[in-house]
């Protein structure tokens, strides 16, 4: 029997929405009060979720606290209190949500979790999320994470 799990972390980080392809008024056009020149911040939700079979003994598909420790040192530490255009990350991308989650599901895709990585979903604002299925291995998101 497969499971699924899902674990809800928070964050808190800034960005600016500007292209450096797109003119002045094509990036105000384009982002509105996002492309802000000093920036604004959100606290973001992030859901991870997993799969797997629950071990015999434990009932569980995996160690909880190894998955807060991944997560806490893959993802947490690198976001939480950063502007993100400041992150080699997001040297040559914009720092969208899209994007951010795209980097997040290949930073956990090759982290190593305790169980099957199904996906992750990263909560901007009540009104915004966004989602990424699967694995993340082999696909082409645009983000520049090492």
């Amino acid at each position: 029997m497969k499971v699924h799990l899902t674990r809800r972390y928070l964050f808190s980080a800034s960005h600016r929405l500007h292209s450096p392809a797109l003119s002045a008024a094509a990036n105000h056009a384009t982002y509105g009060k996002c492309n802000n020149p000093h920036g604004h911040g959100h606290n973001y939700f992030l859901e991870v979720t997993v799969s797997g079979t629950p071990h015999a003994h434990t009932g569980m598909i995996c160690d909880l606290g190894q998955l807060d420790a991944i997560v806490s040192q893959q993802v947490l530490n690198r976001y939480d209190h950063v502007n993100l255009n400041e992150l080699q990350d997001f040297a040559s991308v914009v720092p969208t949500t899209e994007n951010l989650t795209f980097a997040i599901q290949q930073i956990l895709s090759r982290a190593g979790l305790p169980a099957h990585l199904e996906g992750i979903r990263l909560e901007e604002t009540g009104n915004n999320s966004f989602e990424a299925l699967g694995d993340g291995l082999g696909d082409n998101a645009p983000s520049s994470v090492q």
